[in-house]
């Protein structure tokens, strides 16, 4: 197959990469590189003036149609932002959920006025949003929801637990998975919501201490929280929540990708100085992880835009979820004992103090749970895609 991009796709990265090299400057060069998966709690305060900076230019909304975004880009020119934002390791989106996610779904499944109300916000940079999907006892299973919304004139009111809520804290909305119908059971019953943080007394946010010391995640409890808007209509959300897992493995993984492949070049220069790539065994390995990467982003171009493939999301999550694991457990074997030392002395108030490879070998330890389990990824596969026999529950 054909990886090249083309002449307007080439315009449009020196646009996208002259765009870069201008704004990143001052406190936004500062925090470069930070934020994202297992550090989403440095530098919240940059990274939404960052949000709304984008959003000025019209950097936000690039894959939504015609009629919501700010500029229009072409699927590959989307890749290439994609690319080129990472490469110039500009700061961790903090509005990426509304971006990817959430508008997505109201062109999907919104009404017009949903649509006019939420998406100029999301691509200004001024309206974050975060997922209230997981529970506790509800993580891949989702059918097993058991927050509940209770009809109250227009509205809802939301009462239930959500777990390992990313950006919870700095978010002004919340989609939210609830149950609307009494006594229905797995996915009858269900509506997506769509809930205001900013409800003292009502949402409660309690930040998840990790066993790296830092808190990217958090607890959100709803006490009779009021829900403005359904989305897709009462009973739907089980369809519309499935829209949306769909749209988490598009050009996202690309750009996952480059990051991954930044992490990759860390780990092989530290076996380079410290000479444990002289190990042909761990040199193999080293190679491998590179080969990986490469047929992953192979795997992505081609399924890229598919609507087709129910597995390819699937089979997405798989590759990288295991790839990035074993490029945690590769950073250790190469720093071998120090592994275990951190990199300075040891104090009440920080004892937890760690370097880049040591946090990506304890975040890597979620990675084949979060964002559906490699189990659940596996049952799709084989239920929606092989057609085999439902596992027994």
């Amino acid at each position: 197959m054909d990886f090249e991009f083309g002449p307007e796709d080439r315009a449009f990265r020196r646009e996208a990469r002259a765009w870069l090299e201008e704004h990143l400057t001052g406190e936004f060069a500062d925090a470069a590189g930070r934020g994202g998966p297992g550090s989403e709690h440095e530098r919240a305060g940059t990274r939404l003036a960052w949000e709304q900076e984008l959003g000025r230019d019209g950097w936000i909304g690039l894959g939504w149609d015609a009629d919501h975004g700010n500029r229009r880009a072409t699927l590959t020119q989307q890749v290439v932002w994609a690319e080129e934002y990472a490469r110039a390791r500009a700061p961790g989106r903090v509005g990426h959920i509304g971006e990817k996610l959430l508008a997505p779904t109201l062109i999907a499944y919104g009404s017009k006025e949903q649509q006019a109300r939420h998406l100029p916000a999301v691509a200004r940079g001024e309206e974050l949003w975060c997922q209230g999907y997981s529970e506790p006892g509800a993580g891949s299973d989702l059918a097993s929801v058991r927050t509940t919304a209770v009809k109250d004139g227009d509205g809802y009111r939301v009462t239930g637990q959500k777990i390992w809520t990313s950006l919870a804290r700095e978010a002004h909305w919340c989609f939210v998975l609830a149950r609307t119908e009494p006594g229905s059971r797995r996915h009858h019953g269900l509506s997506f919501l769509l809930v205001p943080m900013d409800q003292p007394g009502r949402v409660d946010v309690r930040p998840i201490r990790q066993m790296s010391g830092t808190s990217e995640f958090n607890e959100v409890f709803f006490d009779g929280a009021e829900a403005v808007e359904t989305v897709g209509g009462e009973g739907n959300g089980w369809q519309v929540a499935m829209g949306l897992l769909a749209l988490e493995r598009g050009v996202s993984t690309l750009v996952q990708q480059i990051g991954f492949e930044e992490e990759l070049r860390r780990v092989v220069a530290e076996a380079v100085a410290n000479g444990a790539a002289a190990d042909p065994v761990l040199r193999d390995r080293l190679v491998r992880q590179w080969a990986e990467l490469r047929t992953m982003r192979w795997n992505a171009l081609r399924t890229l835009g598919r609507q087709d493939d129910p597995g390819a999301p699937s089979v997405a999550k798989l590759l990288w979820g295991g790839w990035h694991q074993r490029l945690g457990d590769l950073a250790m074997q190469v720093r071998g004992g120090a592994a275990a030392a951190g990199p300075g002395a040891w104090s009440a108030a920080a004892p937890y103090e760690l370097d880049e490879q040591q946090r990506l070998f304890l975040f890597t330890r979620a990675d084949t749970i979060y964002g559906g389990s490699d189990e659940i990824q596996r049952n799709i596969i084989a239920e929606r895609v092989l057609g085999l026999p439902k596992e027994l529950r």
